[in-house]
């Protein structure tokens, strides 16, 4: 595919900035070897002390205690903590700037904003859930990034998703390139012209948002699951009851892309999860987003969050309007619960052997922080029982193996492209301290030093 000639300019001037990071003379050298630092690779095993990585090109050629150190640039980690980059499964962007998600948000500068957002937080590959609108695909932006060529992370598109015929959901405004059929018989044409994008995977809204909105009719959604597979699409789907998941999972269902909330999931559908290889985005964050401003959380005020923040949103958040109207909401109560059975239902599906990959949202609404809600997923998954070591392989091994890019990111390895974070803590010992970036590495490159905010 050809590239547009901006895209040619942005991929250029991206490796030329990234190279002016190096303090040492890269003339003549052929490799890079970070050297001498804790490493998680994302496999789940303990982390290697005192390791280092030789890189060449895009890609890890060697992982381990003794590596080769010719003809290569040594940085010296003592003391600090290697990890994949994070990958999301399920994010938003385009749409927000400010305060407000707008259609005429979506512009190519702003998405090329937040894709170097996502980057500066450590994430190198996320999956845009059905909102994305044709300038993307028309424009080959989604190609240009998909491969590499333009800076940020990595832009994996689910392309125009389906709704209900009604207008339906928490952003409705932006949702308008939805397809909303009103029959099974409507639902081929529709989804031939979602494949001819070329969708990751295809993604459906099948709630109704607290009673607001009317559910998808379950004859459409066994047409959308039925026309996907035929055209070899996975499907995702927006849910919320575990009535609707049961149904869903029976009908052939690949990913269920936010929690089950309203009860806590049974045996009988977690052994049919398993057997039919269905994966579970949890989204916590999302979930956690919807009450916690009211309580005024001991992050509010972290510097790493408010940095993720668009213009305006800290003040909108930290107003006593915004946090009253969450706390009298006739909702409040809801979400808390639903919380806490999200959280529940996690360690469940995670026990069971079930695929859980890193997802939040994020992007959706300006109160869905991008890059920090994906930071904060990480402790939330802690927070329901599981290990660091385990979260951290849902953020990167798992979540590569869902976006089906898992040959080539989501683990440190050899062979893999060179997707790194620099922590300078380890967070097996707190996980919070992915947060504590000292440097971003993109195919081998260092693309940034991390978030700025004064720590």
């Amino acid at each position: 595919m050809k590239m547009a000639f901006t895209d040619v300019v942005l991929f250029i001037t991206a490796i030329v900035i990234a190279g002016c990071g190096n303090n040492t003379s890269t003339k003549n050298l052929t490799a890079t070897v970070l050297y001498d630092a804790t490493i998680i690779d994302g496999n789940g095993g303990a982390p290697l002390q005192h390791a280092s990585i030789r890189i060449e090109g895009d890609s890890i050629t060697d992982v381990g205690e003794h590596i080769d150190t010719a003809n290569a640039t040594v940085i010296r980690l003592k003391g600090k903590t290697i990890m994949p980059a994070l990958i999301s499964a399920h994010v938003h962007i385009g749409t927000l700037k400010g305060t407000n998600t707008k259609p005429e948000n979506y512009t190519r500068n702003n998405i090329l904003s937040q894709l170097k957002k996502y980057e500066d937080y450590g994430i190198e590959n996320i999956l845009v859930m059905g909102t994305d609108r044709p300038m993307l695909f028309q424009s080959g932006l989604r190609d240009s990034s998909v491969n590499g060529l333009l800076p940020g992370a990595r832009l994996y598109s689910a392309g125009y998703g389906f709704n209900v015929p009604q207008a339906g959901g928490p952003i409705t405004s932006v949702m308008d390139q939805l397809f909303r059929p009103a029959s099974p018989q409507q639902v081929p044409a529709e989804l031939d012209s979602v494949a001819a994008v070329k969708p990751t995977v295809l993604k459906m809204w099948v709630d109704d948002f607290g009673g607001t909105t009317p559910k998808m009719d379950p004859a459409i959604y066994k047409a959308i699951i039925d026309e996907a597979h035929k055209r070899n699409l996975r499907v995702a789907a927006h849910l919320y009851y575990l009535s609707d998941a049961r149904k869903l999972v029976a009908d052939g269902l690949d990913i269920i892309a936010h929690s089950i909330r309203d009860s806590v999931i049974d045996d009988a559908l977690l052994k049919e999860m398993k057997a039919k290889h269905v994966a579970y985005i949890p989204t916590l964050s999302l979930d956690e987003f919807a009450f916690m401003y009211a309580q005024k959380p001991a992050w509010i005020n972290d510097e790493f969050f408010k940095a993720s923040l668009e213009p305006g949103v800290y003040e909108m958040i930290t107003s006593s309007a915004y946090q009253n109207g969450l706390k009298n909401s006739p909702s409040y109560e809801k979400n808390m619960k639903g919380f806490e059975t999200a959280l529940k239902n996690l360690k469940k599906i995670y026990d069971a052997g079930i695929l859980i990959a890193l997802g939040t949202d994020s992007g959706a609404t300006p109160v869905r922080a991008q890059g920090f809600s994906e930071h904060n997923e990480l402790a939330l998954m802690v927070q329901a029982g599981l290990t660091p070591t385990q979260a951290i392989g849902v953020a990167t091994k798992n979540a590569a193996a869902l976006l089906q890019i898992d040959n080539r990111f989501g683990t440190i390895e050899k062979g893999k492209i060179a997707d790194l974070v620099i922590l300078n803590a380890n967070p097996l010992d707190d996980v919070k301290n992915t947060r504590k970036i000292d440097a971003v590495y993109k195919a081998g490159i260092k693309v940034s030093d991390g978030v700025k905010y004064n720590d």
